[in-house]
């Protein structure tokens, strides 16, 4: 995945953001091959981040296409059933008002 990601000239943040989250999902899984997963085990990843992680809604979707990523560039392949991933959605922060 570095190999590619260096290839298409991304940035070494980008490449620091993806790496980790492709081997944490890769690991979550058993060190099970690419081809032998499906969206269940995507969407139960992603899950697994938002309620047992704790993770903000940011950090969801860098690992999200982080994924996208590895699956569309290095396997070569498109994500499995990408539509029923559902993508994660930013809460609306109310704007707060001060008074005097």
């Amino acid at each position: 995945m570095r190999h590619i990601l260096r290839l298409k000239h991304m940035s070494i943040r980008t490449e620091k953001a993806y790496v980790p989250w492709a081997k944490c999902f890769i690991l979550s899984h058993h060190k099970r091959h690419l081809a032998d997963m499906s969206a269940p085990d995507i969407r139960a990843f992603l899950t697994h981040l938002a309620v047992e992680g704790q993770v903000t809604t940011s950090t969801r979707k860098v690992a999200l296409q982080a994924l996208i990523f590895l699956y569309r560039h290095v396997r070569k392949q498109p994500l499995p059933a990408s539509g029923e991933i559902a993508h994660a959605r930013q809460s609306r922060r109310v704007p707060v008002v001060f008074a005097r």
